[in-house]
């Protein structure tokens, strides 16, 4: 439980703020120049935050803690943090626009920092995959997330996807239900220790070494 009550001012009750065509990103990042952006899906608002279509979120916001990032400014119609894993520079980022919508954050960010498909990684909830679970790929199919349909049509296919399983509720009427309800408080304990995983075993998504990290990531959710 550590890791959400330290993370509590991410999914404490805040206003509805969803964020259009702003031009923040033309912020003064100084000399930052991200290698990768990661980006976190989900939706904005108090009232989506403990959703498990969120999980994208709270997976970006945990990183962010465990590795010292920058405070997030209002960037690319969304949130983004500057900061370092290991040696590498990566740009978090959190859309503000909904999920069906994500896909313009991402797009916007890519072209300011000049990044390639190659250079981005999404995380994301997913129904065919076991409650925390997580599995890594790059490209595939959108399976009916909208989230990431939308950053296929803004920038491709070929993006590296964290997959974060959040179960299948067992049939087609109860999935919109299951994926925009709450985690339960007695799945508490066990999203604190995936969020936990996901944020220490970062530095080998940040190396590229998709197999090491899945792995790692397995060997602290059995301990």
């Amino acid at each position: 439980m550590s890791l959400l009550r330290s993370l509590a001012s991410f999914f404490a009750p805040k206003p509805v703020e969803v964020l259009g065509q702003t031009g923040a990103e033309t912020e003064d990042w100084g000399e930052f120049q991200p290698v990768q952006i990661w980006v976190g899906l989900g939706n904005p608002g108090a009232q989506h935050a403990m959703h498990r279509h969120n999980v994208g979120f709270m997976a970006v916001d945990a990183i962010a803690h465990s590795h010292g990032f920058e405070p997030p400014k209002k960037a690319f119609q969304g949130w983004a943090q500057q900061g370092r894993i290991g040696g590498t520079r990566i740009l978090l980022l959190k859309p503000g626009t909904f999920m069906n919508k994500s896909g313009q954050a991402i797009g916007e960010a890519m072209r300011f920092f000049k990044r390639e498909i190659g250079d981005v990684t999404v995380f994301h909830d997913e129904l065919d995959l076991a409650p925390f679970k997580v599995k890594v790929k790059t490209g595939g199919g959108t399976a009916g997330h909208n989230g990431l349909r939308s950053t296929e049509q803004h920038i491709g296919n070929e993006f590296r996807r964290v997959r974060i399983g959040i179960g299948h509720p067992g049939h087609k009427d109860k999935v919109t239900g299951h994926v925009l309800g709450n985690y339960a408080k007695s799945e508490t304990d066990e999203l604190a220790d995936l969020l936990g995983a996901i944020a220490a075993e970062a530095e080998w998504l940040a190396k590229g070494d998709d197999a090491r990290f899945m792995n790692e990531v397995a060997l602290r959710l059995q301990a």
